[in-house]
């Protein structure tokens, strides 16, 4: 990837290079003079989560656009997933959103959808990159009388929730199941309160007051200790923890213990398969997937491919290869008999659905897969060479895993959208897992910090 565009769009702190309002104005300019060429006033779609910094980044994204002569739409807060699913619905060209998903506050983030609500590919990205660092974009606007204009959109919450509602079989009730929502004071504290509540579950939310620096603080997908106290102080059946802007998902069973999202993925999976609505037979996840569910899909007669770390590769594959259903471990998931992207509610609406289905409780279900141990450690590092040039950390991880051989992995990565190398080993113990990912760790620290 170039300068400016991680794995997930661009990322940073706020109010700094690259995430500042200078950086949001030429991207507005620049995705709307390469729309130009199809439209002469392209209509995007931008909304936010409830960071701080969004108001002061919509501003400059809003400025950007309509100066280059593109009609922006304004949604508000709304998750990723609904801002997607707007800019499809609505025919727009583009849809923007201004979030950093999991990460605290002080970041913040901007990706784009394509208006079929895909994601945009490498090479997309690559051409908005180049017009920006062109430093050309000043001498690209139009005169006044072809500039945008800006418009607020009042109904966008209605809809999204009438999608999502749709997204739950209408043969299925979810309606007295005792339900906690965590929404991270996050895009998802209005929208889940209400799709749950008219679909008549008996639920409690916590973490839905947000202030603009409480996103992700001690709540949500990241931090589920709350989560699991609510759970089973009220004797709930699940809880469910969404991130700062909606496109993930972790669960908590009615026994206070944490699903993963290769869990739910097999928990689903094995659903479409009863149903025979597993298409081509296929499950899509990435390589940091545990060992497990590799297991677990020859189990059950499907078959599972590992795509590279992201859920735009996840979606790739799944589109190349035919399947329906994917996603990470993290707890990003794509259905996509029901949407183009990961969303967190989708994915809570099709678990529960399992539920309902199976008449079983989610303890149960989540022990379908039985996983591996894993240890994974976070190294924060100062710069990201390439990891086989260094010679150190390779004689670790071959090291190691010559001594696992069958009975674990080594994945060595740096993270898309963070300063951080990531260090996971799976193997046949805790203490061994633990031991050998350590060892990697503290000299991927040694070389990089």
């Amino acid at each position: 990837m170039g300068k400016l565009f991680g794995t997930d769009g661009i990322r940073g702190e706020a109010n700094r290079y690259p995430m500042n309002a200078e950086i949001a104005f030429a991207l507005g300019q620049a995705v709307v003079y390469i729309l130009k060429q199809e439209r002469p006033h392209p209509k995007i779609m931008i909304g936010k989560d409830t960071r701080i910094s969004g108001y002061m980044l919509e501003s400059a994204l809003e400025s950007g656009i309509t100066s280059m002569g593109g009609n922006p739409y304004l949604l508000g807060v709304l998750p990723t997933p609904g801002i997607a699913f707007i800019a499809q619905s609505m025919r727009a060209d583009a849809g923007i959103v201004l979030s950093a998903s999991h990460n605290p506050y002080q970041d913040n983030g901007i990706k784009i959808f394509s208006g079929s609500g895909f994601k945009l590919s490498d090479k997309e990205e690559e051409a908005i990159e180049a017009l920006i660092l062109s430093n050309t974009l000043h001498s690209l606007v139009p005169p006044v009388r072809d500039m945008g204009q800006a418009f607020r959109l009042q109904d966008v919450h209605g809809r999204y929730i009438v999608f999502l509602k749709n997204t739950f079989p209408r043969d299925l009730s979810i309606e007295g199941m005792k339900i906690v929502l965590d929404t991270a004071n996050g895009a998802t504290y209005r929208i889940a309160e209400e799709v749950f509540r008219e679909l008549g579950a008996d639920f409690q939310i916590i973490h839905n007051k947000p202030n603009g620096i409480n996103i992700n603080e001690n709540c949500g997908s990241q931090y589920t200790q709350d989560l699991k106290k609510k759970v089973l102080e009220s004797g709930a059946a699940i809880g469910l923890a969404f991130d700062g802007d909606g496109d993930r998902l972790i669960a908590m069973d009615e026994r206070g213990r944490e699903i993963t999202g290769d869990q739910i993925l097999l928990v689903c999976a094995k659903m479409l398969k009863d149903q025979g609505k597993l298409k081509n037979d296929l499950l899509v996840s990435t390589v940091m997937s545990n060992l497990g569910l590799r297991v677990a899909c020859r189990k059950y007669g499907f078959k599972h491919h590992a795509s590279q770390v992201g859920d735009r590769y996840v979606l790739e594959d799944m589109q190349r290869l035919g399947g329906v259903i994917g996603g990470e471990d993290s707890g990003h998931m794509i259905f996509l008999d029901h949407h183009t992207t990961g969303d967190g509610i989708v994915t809570a609406l099709q678990l529960l659905a399992a539920m309902v289905r199976s008449g079983k409780p989610l303890s149960e279900l989540a022990g379908l897969m039985d996983i591996f141990p894993q240890k994974l450690i976070n190294v924060n590092v100062k710069s990201k060479p390439d990891i086989g040039n260094l010679p150190q950390v390779m004689e670790a991880i071959n090291r190691v895993e010559k001594e696992l051989g069958d009975e674990g992995r080594v994945l060595v990565r740096y993270s898309g959208t963070q300063n951080m190398c990531r260090v996971m080993v799976e193997g046949p113990s805790d203490a061994v897992t633990g031991r050998y990912c350590q060892e990697i760790a503290d000299i991927v620290k040694s070389v990089l910090d």
